[in-house]
């Protein structure tokens, strides 16, 4: 018996590392699938099929929280996810996998500066310090060796970290008191809506001629693997792993979006770009995983303190990290409401 519990951390853990690897050769997947379809009609196919599996798996979340509140705050948040994906999905086009990973990572480091805006909360120094090692990490791979000017597909994964930072901030606010497994559903639902209706007016119809086998095979990884199975893997195992190991192995996507773009992508690797990537990986960690000073107690119990509304939304995400510290913070905070973290089919 002792052996077994001895056994069981090791295996979460590296269900977690699971989930890593399958969201780091998504972005290798994307890059493919891109190329044949628009961004928008990718993200919007993506997503309603990932919305049709989830509602079949999920129905008794789904029916007792089918009301007129949740269905608004799974749209709000469902349409500023979409906002994100879809300028992560046009920068990827312009940029390899392995940059659009890392760039994107950076949300974890902009939040803090997002909520400073929103609820008036300064940043400390732990993230200052994150934000100085993000940028010097961000002009190593962005920035040209001649010239200051950033690519485009760069440009536009930055902004996509911008706005899923603000998605995090958005969820930590309006969260509290709903059911998380709903509103993913819900999130998915609005997100695919919004991404054909983006596509029907925006972009070239798609090409049925281009839809081959190929095709298929990576919207089926994207949908099943990295919108599903990883997103259950995630729920389970960060119910059993402490939060602050869950931070450091989650952030392993991006480091796992290098290393596929290098085997499957054939991206080449310079000691200015591996510098990059060290730099907005070590921004990463600190982000995560330096204390964090005292908070006071939220002025109404109907909103989450900022570090469940980021977890929660790493939950929502399903391609995020450190959901796995919401079960532990909330099981401290009795009169806040506590979302289910783990799916329960």
């Amino acid at each position: 018996m002792e052996r077994g519990n001895a056994i069981a951390p090791v295996f979460y853990k590296l269900l977690i590392v699971v989930a890593t690897i399958i969201w780091g050769a998504s972005f290798v997947f994307m890059k493919d699938a891109v190329g044949v379809m628009e961004p928008a009609w990718l993200i919007g196919v993506r997503f309603t099929l990932t919305a049709l599996i989830l509602t079949a798996v999920l129905w008794r979340h789904v029916r007792r929280a089918l009301t007129k509140r949740d269905l608004a705050l799974g749209a709000v948040l469902g349409a500023a996810n979409f906002l994100a994906f879809w300028v992560q999905t046009i920068g990827l086009a312009y940029t390899t996998p392995g940059k659009n990973a890392f760039l994107t990572a950076v949300y974890c480091v902009i939040v803090p500066f997002v909520y400073w805006v929103v609820a008036a909360r300064r940043p400390n120094r732990y993230n200052l310090l994150a934000a100085a090692m993000g940028v010097a990490g961000i002009g190593c791979v962005s920035l040209g060796a001649e010239s200051l000017s950033m690519g485009f597909g760069d440009a536009m994964s930055l902004l996509c970290a911008l706005f899923f930072a603000l998605h995090i901030v958005l969820v930590g606010r309006f969260a509290s008191g709903h059911d998380v497994l709903a509103l993913t559903v819900y999130q998915f639902w609005m997100g695919g809506l919004c991404g054909l209706a983006v596509g029907a007016v925006s972009e070239p119809w798609p090409d049925l001629a281009a839809i081959t086998p190929d095709f298929l095979a990576n919207l089926a990884y994207l949908v099943v693997l990295a919108s599903c199975v990883a997103l259950v893997i995630q729920n389970v195992a960060l119910a059993h792993v402490p939060p602050t190991q869950a931070s450091l192995l989650l952030s392993l996507e991006s480091v796992f979006g290098v290393v596929f773009s290098v085997l499957l992508y054939g991206e080449a690797l310079t000691p200015r770009l591996l510098l990059g990537f060290a730099l907005i990986f070590g921004a990463i960690l600190v982000s995560e995983l330096l204390p964090r000073p005292p908070r006071a107690k939220p002025a109404a119990p109907s909103a989450l303190p900022d570090a469940e509304g980021d977890a929660v939304a790493d939950l929502l995400q399903g391609d995020a990290m450190a959901a796995g510290e919401l079960e532990e913070r909330l099981a401290s905070a009795p009169d806040v409401p506590r979302p289910p973290v783990r799916s329960e089919p």
